[in-house]
């Protein structure tokens, strides 16, 4: 990660100049000739999934018809999210919290003597109740509501089940191989410095980045759920492959406000990630692509402005050494929590293993007393 900031702060000669000059006024027609390119890739290489899909939705199709049934799954599954959407839009953003839950948080803290601490954590505060909203509007209202309107489905079949997860590892380091480069073109506009990382107290202090952090993987998690998961396996049924395509439109529009290139990008995150969640019947490759690509921009976006923190804990005081450099104890955190979190998907993935075998062993035993 490191050896990337010296990379960028080096591109400030001729060649990034008019790179940067090239990109600033092609970008408004740049999106068309690229996804003329990118789409026919991305056919190609879910063009047997798409088949597969479309015939599994022909046949239960056929099978609804044959029994005199109407699927009512793509009117409740389209009908709960849009007025989820809807939801998210008026009262799931810090513009609501600030006018109706900010002031009552701030009575709370005054009446108690402060500790929720709100003065120095309002903006996280802000985009708690945003991450909030999304889990509970995301995963908690649409999987509630459809256990109850279609109780034989199982709601493991919604992206969430975990076996083959290694099969496919490989789809994950593919997508970040195509995606790096792109996000690289994109981190030299000048919008996206200023835009990410979304919490502006992120450079305060390493406690309020991970903090960040923390709640913007979170985020991620219930968009995968809801997008790639809930919405997918609600619709393959009547729409097949379509599924993905009617996905990928709301998904593109939920990115407005964004830098103009990242919402082009979306159509085809949206459309790559929801054919990889078809694939796998997984949303976990699709959300460590996110999580791994919205880390890296909101620290890259600190490195351009060198706005990294310099310290562990908000209103800890900057040390100088002798010749006036800056002493940075709280850099030793970063590599111990890397190597947390490294060791915490170890330990994941050596679970998932562990229940595999068992779960294997457990049907090998089964059918061989059913055997005998």
């Amino acid at each position: 990660m490191a050896s990337l900031v010296p990379m960028f702060g080096a591109a400030s000669g001729a060649s990034a100049t008019t790179l940067d000059s090239f990109m600033s006024s092609a970008k408004p027609v740049f999106p068309i000739p690229a996804l003329l390119v990118i789409l026919p890739i991305v056919y190609l290489f879910f063009r047997k999934t798409w088949r597969e899909l479309d015939v599994d939705a022909h046949k239960e199709r056929g099978l609804a018809l044959e029994r005199g049934e109407t699927d009512k799954r793509p009117l409740v599954a389209l009908a709960l999210c849009a007025v989820i959407l809807t939801m998210q839009e008026y009262y799931g953003g810090r513009g609501y919290f600030e006018e109706a839950v900010h002031p009552w948080l701030s009575v709370f803290d005054a009446r108690h003597g402060g500790v929720l601490r709100t003065l120095k954590y309002d903006e996280l505060y802000g985009f708690g109740w945003w991450v909030a909203t999304r889990v509970f509007g995301y995963v908690v209202v649409p999987f509630t509501v459809w256990k109850i309107a279609f109780r034989s489905d199982s709601l493991l079949d919604m992206g969430l089940r975990i076996r083959g997860f290694f099969n496919h590892a490989w789809i994950y380091a593919l997508f970040l191989g195509c995606v790096l480069p792109a996000m690289w073109v994109v981190s030299r506009q000048p919008d996206f410095g200023g835009y990410y990382p979304f919490y502006k107290q992120s450079s305060r202090s390493w406690f309020d980045f991970f903090a960040w952090e923390s709640m913007y993987f979170l985020q991620f998690f219930a968009l995968e759920v809801f997008f790639r998961g809930f919405w997918l396996g609600a619709l393959r049924r009547s729409f097949g492959a379509g599924a993905i395509f009617v996905m990928a439109v709301p998904y593109c529009m939920i990115h407005y406000g964004k830098p103009y290139l990242e919402a082009n990008g979306a159509i085809v995150a949206g459309i790559a990630l929801g054919s990889l969640s078809m694939k796998t019947k997984s949303i976990y490759q699709g959300f460590l692509v996110h999580i791994t690509v919205a880390g890296l921009m909101d620290w890259l976006a600190l490195s351009h402005r060198n706005a990294l923190p310099r310290v562990m804990w908000p209103g800890d005081e900057l040390k100088l050494d002798a010749l006036g450099n800056v002493i940075n104890p709280a850099r030793q955190w970063v590599p111990i929590v890397a190597l947390c979190a490294l060791a915490a998907l170890v330990l994941s993935a050596a679970a998932v293993k562990a229940v595999e075998r068992v779960r294997a062993r457990r049907a090998v035993d089964s059918g061989g007393t059913a055997a005998g």
